[in-house]
């Protein structure tokens, strides 16, 4: 027979509630009896009545058929009970085997984790003995090294203080010795190495086509003159014992050459003979002397005398009255930063190109020659236009200062209507007026996208990303943008092939509107355009 087994509490509990009620049937006899002593009380009151023998007979026989029908229920409860409690040990067994084997489960996973740690734990410590044992290894061999250098430099510069104090046959036998025992007239530097600077040798020299020198330098040897005059006293170096300064047209070569072309570093210093982090440094340094030295020159805002002479200008080129400059803002792709990585982030560049694009922004504002008057730089592309212009130092000195007064500059539909700032209108259904206004208007928005559209083709740098660092690169725009100054100034016509051509990045404000009175002003523009047939030209 198949004993029964319990698997939840409640059939448990069952178990015992019956178990329970059998014992309590068992130990009291007179249960067990109860219906025969019923019986038995009524046919006494029948055989007191009257009653024959015959009923008392039969009363005898049902008290003795009832003994025995209960002791054989009883017989039936033993069993009952033999076969749960057998279930029930079984069941004890079968959870007490069962516990026994989860526990052996356990024990040897645990086993097992406490092996692979182990086997983990010898292999890193093993590992990281061999790494320190080469690093020991490597600082031994670097310091060798470097006592070896040393030494030899103590050598040289001994011989190189020797040579100029004694005759000239003593100080050729030194140069003798230090060179190995080869014969000649200079002593060699053995710690420089010796490249080849034959190209800016032969750019250096005075037979030089001048094509061929403003194609390499974007620019004439008269400007490029000019300018190594203006920085010579920044960035001149004086000759030491153990080296020449490099002379100063090398270093200006070496930053306009870095800045027009954009190529590597690695080509910059082959093309000039010098190390790869020495033309790192001279870039930095010229664009810094140029900022510090040229820019309050060649970059500033313009006085009284230039603003009217540029508010004609721009008057005889669309018939709007009193504009003294034209803005624009540019963005020049970058290297992903390591800190805010999207304030950088350009959404439309990357979109447009397909490809992940990081950006700084470049906002100019120029006169009718092309001419940057101010410069705002290094501001993160993700910022819209409007937002740029809040953060410039023209927008503190034009709400703050009143340098702008009764006066506009006129700058796209991504900046906002202001007291001084005119846009277009940029609505639809526009009315012939406004269609006319527009025109105008894109005429000298053209100006401003046409210089920075020079810049870039002038100064190749600004289309690539650069190995500038971040911090470096505004210093470095600003530089570009003094440089196309003074190329501007100076009649410097660029080849058209340079010429790049810009893509508008224009964003509508969320708050278009400023200011009121300039929205009456420039309708008021608009039509005093279409009165005198200044505008709607295009429509005819």
């Amino acid at each position: 027979m198949k004993l029964p087994t319990f698997a939840d509490p409640e059939s448990l509990s069952y178990v015992y509630t019956l178990l329970q009620n059998s014992f309590d049937q068992m130990n009291n006899p007179n249960n067990n009896n109860s219906a025969t002593s019923t019986n038995t009380r009524k046919r006494r009151r029948k055989n007191e009545d009257g009653g024959d023998d015959d009923d008392d007979n039969n009363h005898h026989g049902s008290i003795n058929n009832n003994n025995e029908v209960g002791g054989k229920n009883k017989k039936n409860k033993k069993e009952e009970i033999k076969g749960i409690l057998t279930s029930i040990l079984l069941f004890d067994e079968q959870e007490k085997l069962e516990n026994q084997q989860s526990k052996k489960v356990s024990e040897d996973e645990k086993f097992s984790i406490e092996t692979n740690h182990k086997k983990k734990t010898k292999a890193m410590v093993d590992y990281y003995s061999n790494l320190d044992d080469s690093f020991s290894q490597v600082e031994e061999s670097e310091r060798v090294r470097r006592k070896k250098t040393r030494n030899m430099s103590n050598s040289v510069a001994i011989a190189a203080t020797f040579s100029d104090g004694l005759e000239e046959a003593t100080s050729e036998g030194i140069a003798n010795d230090v060179n190995g025992g080869k014969t000649g007239g200079s002593q060699r530097r053995l710690w420089v190495k010796d490249r080849s600077g034959s190209w800016w040798d032969e750019c250096n020299n005075e037979d030089f086509p001048e094509h061929e020198f403003k194609k390499a330098f974007r620019m004439g040897k008269s400007t490029f003159d000019l300018i190594c005059e203006e920085l010579n006293s920044a960035i001149v170096k004086e000759d030491t014992t153990l080296r020449n300064a490099i002379p100063v047209r090398q270093r200006v070569a070496v930053c306009l050459w870095r800045l027009a072309t954009g190529d590597p570093l690695r080509i910059v210093s082959k093309k000039f003979g010098l190390g790869i982090s020495t033309c790192h440094k001279l870039v930095l340094e010229v664009c810094t002397a140029i900022k510090t030295v040229l820019m309050p020159k060649y970059l500033q805002w313009p006085n009284e005398d230039s603003l009217r002479k540029i508010k004609t200008e721009f008057e005889g080129i669309s018939g709007i009255p009193n504009v003294v400059g034209s803005m624009y803002t540019s963005h020049v792709p970058i290297i992903a930063p390591k800190i805010s990585v999207a304030a950088y982030f350009n959404k439309r560049h990357t979109e447009r190109n397909q490809k992940t694009s990081y950006s700084i922004t470049v906002q100019g504002v120029v006169d009718t020659n092309g001419v940057f008057t101010d410069v705002c730089i290094g501001w993160p592309g993700s910022m819209p236009d409007d937002q740029v212009l809040e953060k410039s130092a023209l927008f503190q000195r034009a709400n703050n200062g009143g340098l702008l007064n009764g006066v506009w500059i006129v700058g796209s539909s991504g900046y906002p209507l202001m007291d001084w700032v005119l846009v277009p209108y940029s609505q639809q259904n526009l009315t012939w007026t406004q269609h006319g206004f527009n025109e105008k208007i894109g005429e000298i928005q053209k100006v401003a996208k046409d210089a920075f559209a020079r810049l870039k083709g002038r100064w190749s740098c600004l289309q690539k990303r650069t190995e500038v660092k971040l911090q470096d690169l505004p210093v470095v725009l600003g530089a570009c943008c003094v440089l196309h100054n003074i190329c501007e100034m100076k009649g410097e016509k660029m080849d058209p092939e340079l010429k790049v051509d810009i893509i508008d990045d224009e964003m509508v404000p969320e708050v278009g509107l400023r200011s009121v009175n300039s929205l009456k002003a420039r309708d008021a523009i608009a039509h005093n355009l279409l009165h005198h047939g200044l505008a709607g030209t295009s429509f005819l």
